[in-house]
């Protein structure tokens, strides 16, 4: 495979490893771009029997992924273009694309810096481990700040993580977690020196390709059997939930025009995405 012409991602293949770089200025926002790519790439790798590995990075040392394009609350159409035909019907876009990352034969590695909100948290819990850089990494599920809740498959994903009790306060709290607290509750596998992470990850990368052929593949799908058989069982219910606060209401639309305004998706804003949030009133509350 040649793992080119991506307009987002940078792929380095080689020793049955392959580097995908997110590279999607400025704060690597899951657009349609990414998206676009990220699913191409998935279907590229699902069928290369030359690739056991596969780490997913930044190019961005301030974002692993900000989140999902604020632009599709108000165009709502814009996402549901990105339907795939052949996944799940019941599913939306988003869910599609993870569970498809999530399901790839290969073990996939999330190599964390910089800021991870939303679907960009939704990213890395679709890889089957993920790994931070202490003190340079920050985990929020934000959502409910914008007047919805997690709808790329989150919610699940998080349950299986870090347990019911976690998520909730995961979810309906929208507030940064560091490293520390993350690695405790669970959402990623463990914190690191930065200095430590490129080679940490780049050894256990190599450990896992240079294994006999076959092995972490079948590994990967005797572990998934104890979990729901190796699929997450209430996705469809994660989506009809979600549902019903998206399409958003006019005035949280509204609301998130203002944020849009006053630096949503910049560097500057997204630095202080979780205050800039709470920062404009809600035109209502009932």
């Amino acid at each position: 495979m040649s793992y080119s012409e991506y307009g987002t991602l940078l792929v380095r293949a080689e020793s049955r490893i392959a580097w995908v770089t997110i590279d999607n200025p400025p704060v690597n926002t899951l657009d349609a771009a990414l998206a676009g790519d990220l699913r191409r790439f998935a279907d590229e790798a699902a069928s290369d029997d030359g690739l056991d590995v596969i780490v997913f990075q930044s190019a961005n040392p301030e974002f692993f992924s900000a989140h999902a394009d604020f632009e599709w609350s108000f165009d709502p159409g814009s996402l549901t273009a990105l339907v795939d035909a052949d996944a799940d019907p019941a599913l939306n876009p988003l869910q599609q694309l993870n569970e498809r990352l999530r399901t790839l034969p290969q073990v996939t590695i999330a190599k964390l810096r910089g800021y991870a909100r939303a679907g960009g948290a939704e990213l890395a819990m679709a890889a089957d481990m993920r790994f931070a850089a202490a003190d340079r990494t920050w985990l929020s599920q934000p959502e409910s700040l914008m007047g919805i809740f997690p709808g790329g498959g989150g919610t699940q994903y998080l349950n299986r993580l870090v347990g019911r009790a976690r998520a909730l306060e995961i979810v309906l709290g929208a507030e940064l977690f560091d490293t520390t607290v993350a690695e405790r509750y669970g959402w990623i596998n463990r914190a690191m020196p930065d200095e430590s992470l490129d080679a940490f990850v780049d050894a256990l990368a190599r450990r896992i390709a240079g294994l006999p052929k076959g092995v972490a593949a079948a590994a990967k799908e005797a572990l998934d059997a104890a979990e729901a058989s190796g699929f997450v069982p209430y996705l469809a219910e994660e989506a009809a939930a979600h549902a019903k606060v998206y399409p958003s209401p006019d005035d949280v639309v509204e609301r998130l025009r203002v944020v849009m305004d006053h630096g949503g998706q910049t560097r500057d804003g997204e630095l202080r995405l979780e205050r800039l949030l709470e920062s404009v009133p809600w035109a209502h509350r009932s």
